[in-house]
């Protein structure tokens, strides 16, 4: 039978009425497909607000305890459009960006640029020159090959020196899947702290190159461990290997950089009964281990920043659908699945193809008194791997036609969409109060012939 569950993994602004029907930001879910059709990305605008205030709030707090600044990043690559950026920023957060086009929406959207980062493990020319066009506060460098780059590039235009970080690997490796876990060894991004045949490590030698640079300046040090990280320890012990490489630094040249950027990945509940990161908790932790390793290494801190994204902008969005197809399927001898065909699929959410993610479904547009049934929800794409979530109960008596939401879609989903079958990507609309309003529109196929020049 359904009933009706606040809390994770939804967002705080979802509930059921009296109906049995969902509920998000007050409105309810029939007016929503009624008004942007389906299937549709659903933010809940004051959760998504609350959460990216109450990291900044968290980690303010815990880090002026131990005498500490830090700033938070929004990490657009979770998900970035004009509002969003502005509500984060509305909010005390600065910016993180990708590429240029996310550049280009968090200043279309306002952003200083001394209140962005521009990542990248293979930046253009075109996209850096467009970081110093504007001021971008830091560049986060990711190669030797990029330090001379950006470099000749100031040298050639003229101009105070860039603000420079330089990413580092500290071989700590955090993270739900491999592929999302991004400081071991073997992987594309930042400079290994590791020093091997006598030699300095990469990353000791980045940060002399960009210290031999006067077009340079550099601001600090950054590392990324991973996504979707539920044990704060992994951010302990990058954060002591950090502090130890600006130490020997400063031992080598004088130069005590100051700031630290200590990434993000804090994960955040996709199941029921799964618990998210405490911002809390994990500033608490993060702003002790830090100190300890400042005094033991008899160094001041520096400003530390991080970078949620997912933590911020996951749990606030929900993927609403229609069912379609609805057919029992024999597992085994003792099995039976119910596979549930919704009006999306792979094409707006490639984590489960992609990573194996796990997500919740739920019939939301009624009340059902049906016994549940093990049920798989999947696409409508020419793709055996197009599944949205891998099991999940729900009610029996599911048919064409029902309201199926996915919840905590808000990272990762519309920022990954594709147009797989020349599917078009569903909207982007946000609620709050009542209201709704769409902060990106529903591709059409007129907009995808715009594009073919056959």
């Amino acid at each position: 039978m359904t009933t009706s569950i606040p809390g994770e993994p939804w967002s705080t602004g979802v509930a059921r009425d009296g109906s049995g029907a969902l509920v998000v930001g007050g409105v309810p879910v029939a007016r929503l497909a009624q008004e942007v059709g389906t299937p549709a990305y659903v933010l809940d605008e004051a959760d998504l607000r609350a959460r990216a205030a109450g990291y900044r709030r968290a980690f303010e707090t815990a880090f002026a305890e131990v005498g500490a600044g830090v700033d938070v990043y929004y990490a657009g690559k979770a998900f970035l459009s004009v509002a969003v950026a502005r509500w984060v920023h509305d909010e005390g957060l600065r910016v993180d960006t990708a590429s240029g086009g996310e550049l280009t929406v968090a200043l279309r959207a306002g952003v200083p640029g001394a209140d962005i980062g521009l990542h990248g493990n293979n930046k253009s020319d075109e996209e850096l020159a467009l970081a110093l066009d504007h001021g971008v506060g830091r560049v986060i460098v990711d190669s030797l090959v990029e330090v001379e780059r950006l470099a000749a590039l100031v040298r050639s235009r003229g101009g105070d020196p860039a603000p420079v970080m330089v990413r580092v690997t500290t071989g700590v490796h955090a993270g739900g899947h491999e592929y999302i876990s991004t400081a071991h060894e073997d992987q594309k991004f930042g400079l290994s702290v590791t020093a091997r045949d006598g030699q300095d490590s990469p990353a000791m030698t980045a940060l002399l190159a960009v210290l031999d640079h006067p077009e340079l300046r550099l601001l600090g040090i950054h590392s990324h461990i991973g996504s979707q990280i539920l044990d704060p320890s992994g951010f302990e012990v990058a954060a002591r290997v950090v502090l130890e490489l600006r130490a020997q630094l400063a031992r080598r040249t004088g130069v005590l950089v100051e700031e630290v950027d200590l990434g993000g990945g804090y994960g955040i509940a996709y199941l029921p009964g799964e618990v998210a990161l405490d911002p809390d908790r994990i500033a608490k932790d993060v702003a002790a281990s830090v100190a300890a390793a400042a005094a033991d290494l008899a160094t001041p801190l520096p400003r530390f920043s991080i970078e949620p994204g997912r933590a911020v902008v996951g749990p606030s969005g929900l993927t609403l659908y229609t069912v379609g197809t609805v057919k029992p399927v024999r597992v085994d001898d003792e099995t039976e699945r119910l596979y549930v065909s919704v009006d999306g699929g792979m094409s707006d959410n490639i984590r489960p193809a992609l990573y194996g993610a796990r997500y919740h479904a739920e019939v939301v547009g009624r009340l059902s008194s049906a016994p549940s049934v093990l049920a798989r929800v999947v696409g409508k794409h020419c793709e055996s791997g197009d599944v949205v979530v891998h099991e999940v109960q729900l009610p029996g008596d599911v048919r064409a036609g029902d309201l199926l939401a996915v919840a905590a879609t808000g990272a990762y989903g519309r920022s990954m969409a594709s147009n797989y079958n020349l599917l078009t990507r569903p909207p982007v609309v946000a609620v709050r109060d009542g209201a709704v309003r769409t902060l990106l529109r529903r591709e059409t196929v007129d907009d995808l012939l715009a594009l073919d020049q056959g």
